[in-house]
């Protein structure tokens, strides 16, 4: 059998600065005072590994009882203004970790938001970026999940900005846009008045998420089995793996190696194994590993 890690899987470069971050702060102050709001990355492989160093995971609640001093790490996701303000009044040291790409979500949100125009995201509105997002427009956004939500709830005789999470998939977004112009362009129709409201479509999904499609279509393509390997509250993940599953429907979504099953192996003689942009390469070549050791026997046909 043989058992290929995709060359492209790996923490995306967001992942890796925040991750290096934490790591330097944790070598270089006493265990016990440098804290990460909410999970670091959504992958529980690499939390444990960051919290052996000494990481403990906090929530926003948790800030006003932390001793002052404390040094509390801001992970790539982000976090609404509130979280800054609460911390300074606190006297907690932030370490800002967000990754430049969700910085730059946020600053384009209050460019427009400031501008007047009806902010809509299309992400998942209780995710950690999302709520981000939502703080630095005072949370008077409207998130969305679907064409068909955007259509129901947006109202598109206001100036309207459309922004994306960055962690969603292209195709959807690029629907939702063209139907909210198509809509818009039925409007001035129906009124017989012309709509005054603009409309600007800002794709702001991460470059490295989008990119990494059509190799995900290759790589699933030369492998009889594909093994994908992430957490199960990765958006990201979730993403990737309905692309891969889409090529090959032997695609199979595991966040640990026990959860790997003698049958997906059985007469296959090619594994291909990938993984989010929150999977750590040292995890996914564990889960190889694991497969040569437990299910290389498997490869012949019974």
């Amino acid at each position: 059998m043989k058992v290929t890690i995709d060359p492209r899987a790996g923490f995306c470069w967001g992942v890796v600065r925040t991750v290096q971050i934490a790591e330097e702060v944790l070598r270089t102050n006493p265990p016990g005072t440098v804290y990460v709001l909410g999970h670091i990355i959504h992958n529980p492989r690499e939390i444990e590994r960051l919290e052996s160093l000494g990481l403990a995971t906090i929530s926003r609640d948790d800030i006003s009882r932390l001793p002052k001093g404390s040094k509390v790490l801001i992970r790539a996701h982000g976090e609404p203004p509130e979280t800054y303000r609460q911390a300074f009044q606190n006297g907690i040291e932030i370490i800002d970790a967000t990754c430049p790409v969700v910085t730059k979500l946020q600053e384009r949100v209050r460019k427009f938001y400031d501008l007047g125009y009806q902010i809509v995201v299309f992400g998942k509105a209780t995710h950690a970026e999302v709520l981000g997002v939502r703080g630095v427009c005072n949370d008077e956004c409207v998130v969305v999940s679907s064409v068909e939500e955007a259509l129901e709830r947006v109202d598109l005789r206001r100036k309207t900005a459309l922004f994306s999470q960055t962690t969603m998939d292209r195709p959807t977004f690029i629907r939702l846009r063209d139907a909210l112009r198509a809509r818009i362009a039925e409007l001035v129709v129906e009124e017989m008045q012309g709509i005054a409201s603009e409309f600007h479509a800002k794709d702001t999904i991460c470059g490295q998420v989008a990119g990494r499609e059509q190799d995900l279509r290759r790589f699933a393509r030369e492998h009889e089995v594909i093994i994908f390997v992430a957490g199960r509250e990765s958006s990201n993940g979730k993403v990737l793996f309905q692309v891969v599953h889409e090529e090959n429907p032997r695609t199979y979504f595991i966040e640990d190696s026990s959860e790997l099953c003698p049958q997906w192996f059985e007469g296959v003689e090619t594994v291909g194994i990938t993984g989010a942009t929150s999977t750590p390469q040292w995890y996914m070549n564990h889960v190889r590993q694991e497969i040569l050791r437990r299910f290389a026997t498997a490869s012949v046909t019974q």
